[in-house]
């Protein structure tokens, strides 16, 4: 059996078996040997398309072929997923306190970056210690003072909320 699970010719435990075929149409429901014949007479093999209906389905096919249009298949599923998780992928950035504005810069430049290639991006003020403590309007401000030196415009998506490690905020691109 294949890494794909879908067995051909001899390998189908079935006795009967509903069999298309490109060239011929839908042949209808045949004993397995009988498609199995059918298939070798054309010079092609039959191949279990559908297992689980009743009675299963099977197709008169290359298997070369079958398993060249399987591996398209999953190729553009796994473009599609990768191109629609890109667009919604959140990237972190992690600041704390005392980082100096040079520091800043440099993850700000970064957060854009991100912001441009349609990512969100989540800024966390990182409080360990007694910062955890601060006065919050000084943190919250600490934290509107580094999206200030983010140069793409943006928005906020979640405002200023508490997490276990500090203050976050989550930003996108303005359309």
């Amino acid at each position: 059996m294949s890494k794909d699970k879908s067995k051909i010719n001899d390998a189908i435990r079935a006795l009967e078996v509903r069999v298309i075929s490109d060239d011929l149409g839908n042949l209808g429901v045949m004993k397995t040997r009988d498609a199995i014949a059918k298939a070798k007479e054309l010079g092609l093999d039959l191949i279990e398309i559908s297992p689980d209906a009743v009675p299963p389905v099977a197709k008169i096919m290359d298997y070369g072929k079958f398993q060249y249009s399987q591996s398209k298949k999953q190729k553009e599923i796994k473009v599609k997923t990768k191109a629609a998780s890109a667009s919604g992928e959140v990237r972190n950035i992690q600041i704390k306190v005392g980082t100096g504005d040079g520091d800043i810069a440099i993850k700000a430049k970064k957060a854009s970056e991100w912001l441009g290639d349609g990512n969100r991006v989540k800024v966390e003020l990182f409080l360990k210690g007694r910062t955890k403590y601060m006065d919050k309007k000084f943190l919250q401000e600490r934290l509107e003072r580094i999206l200030k030196f983010i140069p793409v415009p943006h928005r906020v998506v979640d405002g200023f909320k508490d997490s276990p490690k500090g203050i976050t905020v989550t930003l996108e691109k303005l359309k």
